[in-house]
């Protein structure tokens, strides 16, 4: 039970303290007076503004709630390090034997600091802490004790946004004066063009001190894919360039390692690993159309919509033995600059289409030539989108150019209605492999059948060399792909894939194929058939192998510790020519995966290890973090591992806990204070009147009576 008096006016407040003011007046002016029964009137006063003040008394049924202290544990990766671990076992276990001795007192334990793909960088304990209050009233709270390194990166920099009134404490974890060192990249490119080099600036940062021995020199060490390490001197807190080459498109890694030295917390940030992406300037397309037709457009659109290509683009409005007196300055307002184009700067293209072109005179044969040297020696890629003009007498097929183009014609042309078909190669093949619809139906030999639109004209060629990745009329090569010395070659047998982009018949996937097609012709390294891949998540390496064999042998993986193992790979059921496998790796670093391949060995580099860079860039114990917001609560911050000469290396301080109901300091050097806030919960409530009914009404008359009596005499 619990008694407490309340009021209810019978008239407005400030009515009855006009009253009252006024009843005091009179009261003081009787008194100063000597008048008679001053005092019997001043009481009838006073009960009678009592009356109209209306006092109740109340009743309360009350149940007393628990007290509530929160302890949040940080389970960040920083907590692995040393004997942390072990050190915050050892302190739970403290705590709870000495809440245990405190009644109406419960307890909530937090596990915080876990890493989550959600979770923004670093060791957020607040906002576990206030995840955790979503299911506790602020009253009921006693305080909050975080066990941690001190290494906390949310820390709220007012006390007011904490949504409670109590004491924040720390029990740290580690120890005083521990010594790190640590790389810090203070700027990395993220991108870079083919065939030059950015700039890495590093500085090795100390954190404690160093040993004598060491103090103030560092060594580090650089790792570049395909070349030999590189070892550099430097100082502590001196910035450091390094020079990074983006040998290839894609993911480019160079990796600095930081000699450790003795004494050290933890080597796991000694190493930085800068990723820049690879990026080829413009690619510079030349498109030779034979003749005006309806796929020129086609191709015109697909390639000037991409704004990685740079576009040369002619058609031959007419040929040459066309004679009609027409003058020369009305055929063409460009003069097709062969010389230049087909000789001094072939090698400056990346790629050269012939796109239904006829050898007609307007080249002569020693630019084919040329071109075929292009292809050879310097790595270029020819495309011929052909037609009926393939299997004409005037073929590009009778030029020099004939040693590198990969089928031969029939002089036969296909016209009929056809729908392009998949091979088992061409399953395999990125160019090809997963095409929107390409096995939209299945027919009775359970096949699988396209379900785009048909094409009507296509020209028979006898396969010479390179991989047939599409069939069409009566099951003949569509598409070829073939390599040839360094560069590259593709032949497409019709000139209808303009139907597609028309939507004729339903269309068809021409972007994706022909986007695809011209890309792989310019090596874009994600069209590789044959390539060798590897991406980490923390310390889970996933290697995926793709390939046009039958069968993939295993793959050996270097690690950055100089130890090597070997990786068999599983072919992927639902994706044919791919093969993966997830291995855990125990150390974090640079791992280097290599394979042999049809053509060579094939390589990949990934980066294992914590994703957090600002979780592990400081590491040491430090109470600094955590001191504002101890000291705007109350709290404190505690070294639980003793220092000294004669600590024990398995001893742990935690202070005594104390429950405190009105104290503004609630910590001590070796005690901690948690706040009694003595919350309950009402269950029931009896109002009583105290001046109301019969016997108020009695007592008024009486008290007047009596004045009146005493007046009178």
């Amino acid at each position: 039970m619990n008694w407490s008096i309340t009021f209810a006016p019978l008239l407005p407040t400030p009515i009855l303290i006009g009253l009252s003011v006024v009843a005091l007046a009179l009261v003081l002016l009787l008194l100063f007076r000597r008048s008679r029964g001053a005092l019997i009137r001043a009481a009838a006063l006073a009960a009678l503004i009592a009356a109209l003040f209306n006092p109740i008394l109340k009743e309360e049924q009350r149940e007393n709630l628990a007290n509530v202290a929160i302890v949040v544990l940080d389970d960040s990766p920083s907590q692995k390090l040393a004997d942390r671990t072990k050190q915050m076992e050892q302190i739970r276990a403290n705590l709870e034997s000495k809440f245990a001795k405190i009644p109406n007192l419960d307890i909530k334990w937090v596990t915080g600091g876990v890493p989550s793909d959600s979770a923004p960088p670093g060791t957020n304990l607040f906002s576990d802490l206030n995840a955790a209050l979503n299911d506790t009233a602020p009253d009921r709270i006693a305080g909050v004790l975080f066990v941690t390194d001190g290494q906390v990166h949310d820390v709220p920099k007012s006390a007011a946004t904490l949504g409670f009134d109590a004491p924040v404490h720390t029990l740290l974890t580690g120890k005083r004066d521990e010594f790190d060192r640590r790389i810090e990249v203070i700027e990395a490119p993220r991108y870079g063009l083919v065939g030059q080099s950015r700039e890495i600036e590093v500085a090795v940062r100390e954190t404690g001190s160093a040993p004598s021995a060491n103090s103030g020199a560092a060594t580090l060490k650089v790792r570049r894919e395909g070349q030999p390490d590189e070892t550099i001197r430097t100082e502590i807190n001196r910035n450091v360039k390094i020079d990074m080459p983006i040998p290839h498109t894609g993911t480019n890694i160079v990796e600095i390692e930081l000699q450790p030295v003795d004494g050290e917390l933890t080597t796991a940030n000694n190493r930085a690993v800068v990723a820049a992406e690879g990026v080829r300037e413009n690619l510079r397309v030349l498109l030779v159309s034979g003749e005006p037709h309806p796929g020129e457009r086609t191709w015109r659109n697909l390639l000037k919509s991409d704004a990685a290509v740079d576009l040369v683009h002619f058609t031959i409005l007419r040929p040459p033995e066309k004679q009609d007196g027409t003058p020369i300055n009305q055929l063409s307002l460009i003069a097709f600059p062969t010389r230049e184009l087909f000789s001094e700067k072939i090698n400056e293209f990346d790629l050269i289409i012939f796109d239904r072109y006829e050898h007609r005179g307007i080249l002569q044969l020693l630019y084919y030539d040329n071109i075929a040297r292009y292809v050879n020696e310097h790595g270029g890629a020819l495309l011929v989108a052909a037609g009926d003009d393939y299997a004409s007498p005037y073929s590009v097929y009778k030029t020099p150019l004939a040693p590198v183009l990969p089928a031969a014609p029939t002089g036969r042309v296909l016209e009929m209605p056809f729908k392009a078909k998949v091979t088992a190669e061409g399953q395999k093949h990125p160019v090809t492999r997963d095409l929107p619809g390409w096995n939209g139906a299945q027919v009775a030999d359970n096949s699988p059948q396209p379900s785009w639109g048909k094409w009507f004209r296509q020209a028979e060629v006898t396969p010479l060399h390179g991989r047939v990745l599409m069939n069409g009329a009566e099951e003949k090569p569509l598409l070829i792909l073939d390599r040839k010395g360094k560069g590259r070659v593709a032949l497409l047998t019709s000139d209808h894939a303009w139907l597609w982009a028309r939507g004729y018949d339903g269309g068809g996937p021409h972007t994706d194929l022909l986007r695809r097609l011209s890309h792989w012709l310019m090596k874009e390294p994600d069209l590789e058939e044959e390539r060798l891949t590897a991406s980490a998540k923390g310390l889970k390496l996933t290697v995926e192998r793709r390939s046009m064999e039958d069968k993939v042998g295993p793959v050996k993986v270097l690690g950055p510790g100089g130890d090597s193992s070997t990786i068999t790979l599983e072919s992927v059921p639902v994706e044919s020519g791919v093969w993966r496998a997830a291995v855990d790796v125990k150390i974090p670093g640079l791992y280097k995966l290599e394979t042999e391949g049809p053509d060579g060995m094939l390589t990949a580099v990934a980066n294992a290890g914590v994703e957090d860079p600002r979780e592990m860039s400081e590491v040491t114990a430090t109470d600094q973090k955590m001191k504002p917001i101890a000291d705007a609560t109350g709290g404190g911050v505690f070294w639980t591992k003793p220092s000294g000469l004669l600590a024990s290396a398995t001893e742990i301080d935690v202070p005594r806990i104390s429950m405190m109901s009105a104290a503004k300091v609630m910590a001590g050097s070796d005690w901690l204070g948690l706040k009694d806030r003595q919350a309950y919960l009402t269950r029931g409530v009896k109002l009583t009147p105290m001046f109301t009914g019969f016997p108020a009404l009695s007592a008024l008359l009486a008290l007047i009576a009596l004045a009146w009596w005493r007046e009178g005499r």
